[in-house]
């Protein structure tokens, strides 16, 4: 999977559960994710990482795990 901004591959992608964006962590040179959300609104971005699940709401600032 890769930054839909930079085309390349990243460690810690993060998934647009509105659209399907695929956009970089914060920790990453641009933030991507984070600029998808601020001009798009999609409030909700879940990790893409292998074996992680969570998920993160921009506007309530809310980290999200699944039910057990």
């Amino acid at each position: 999977m890769r930054c839909a901004a930079r085309g390349r591959d990243e460690r810690r992608l993060r998934i647009c559960l509105t659209c399907g964006h695929v956009g970089c962590s914060d920790s990453a040179p641009g933030a991507h994710a984070t600029a998808h959300f601020e001009s798009s609104g999609h409030p909700l971005v879940r990790s893409a990482e292998p074996g992680r699940q969570w998920a993160w709401c921009y506007v309530d600032e809310v980290f999200l795990q699944p039910a057990p």
